[in-house]
């Protein structure tokens, strides 16, 4: 556990200095003594961890999810990060979810069939597919959360 902490403790630090350290404090209610804590590496303060919520806070404001990018690393997992902050929620729901989803699926079909017009898949063709992929990938999570949203 001693690595795992110390190597959360690096990711929590740098989340906090992506967002500013005042800033930071504003954003979870801690005192910078507290933050520091939370990522300081001395003994007394090595089974201090920032509370989940904290965390979440803080990377909707930074530029990079950095203890949720730790995490999925320490358990093998692979993000992908979805860099479409909207200034605006979109007021849409699961119906412009399957419109929007219909859409990207189209296109993804109109690039396999011009990708695959001269029997071959070459490697920016093979990431434009990718691309495309991922992006269904992104609607598919939206539509999820939608989903998840009404029905509660």
């Amino acid at each position: 556990m001693a690595g795992v902490g110390s190597y959360l403790k690096k990711h929590t630090e740098a989340l906090v200095k992506d967002v500013g350290i005042e800033p930071a404090c504003v954003l979870t209610g801690k005192s910078k003594a507290t933050l520091g804590r939370y990522y300081s590496d001395h003994p007394e303060h090595m089974d201090r961890f920032m509370p989940i919520d904290a965390v979440a806070a803080l990377e909707e404001a930074a530029s990079y999810p950095h203890v949720t990018s730790a995490l999925a690393e320490l358990k093998g997992i692979t993000l992908s990060h979805d860099d479409r902050r909207a200034n605006v929620k979109e007021k849409g729901g699961v119906n412009s979810d399957v419109i929007v989803l219909s859409q990207r699926f189209a296109m993804l079909m109109a690039e396999y069939n011009q990708s695959i017009e001269d029997g071959v898949i070459s490697v920016n063709e093979a990431k434009r597919l990718l691309r495309e992929t991922l992006l269904i990938q992104q609607i598919l999570i939206d539509m999820k959360l939608h989903l998840e949203e009404e029905s509660v």
